[in-house]
């Protein structure tokens, strides 16, 4: 149960804000749907914790929740990857915690992004470039 409070802590306050929707609904709302239950149950069946929340306003809610845990999830995988390349700085990190969305965050890692190594750039590290 900590795990869906603080869940519904960090998302229900922007979520509400960007939707026009009462915090305590959203936070109902977020609980509800960890909780495994589907957006016709909750639209129809617990009115009472949502505030009356229509079936959209709950997709809605579970979209941008899912979207912001993928979020959340990419930022800490490249905070993970630039950390084991020794490349995150301050200012780095801060921008990174900073991105709102997914493009934003892939344009702050693209130049740290490690290069493919395809068959050609290894033939050319063995020395065969002037073939």
């Amino acid at each position: 149960m900590s795990a869906t409070s603080s869940v519904s802590s960090s998302y229900a306050n922007p979520l509400s804000t960007s939707l026009n929707l009462p915090v305590k609904s959203v936070q109902a709302t977020i609980a509800l749907l960890e909780e495994g239950c589907t957006v016709p149950f909750i639209a129809r069946y617990r009115k009472e914790a949502t505030g009356s929340l229509d079936e959209v306003a709950i997709a809605a809610i579970r979209d941008e929740v899912a979207r912001l845990t993928d979020l959340d999830k990419r930022r800490a995988s490249i905070i993970e990857s630039l950390k084991e390349r020794d490349l995150l700085s301050a200012d780095l990190e801060a921008q990174v915690k900073a991105a709102t969305t997914k493009t934003e965050l892939e344009d702050i890692y693209l130049p740290y992004r490690p290069k493919r190594k395809t068959r050609a750039t290894a033939a050319i590290e063995k020395g065969l470039e002037p073939l």
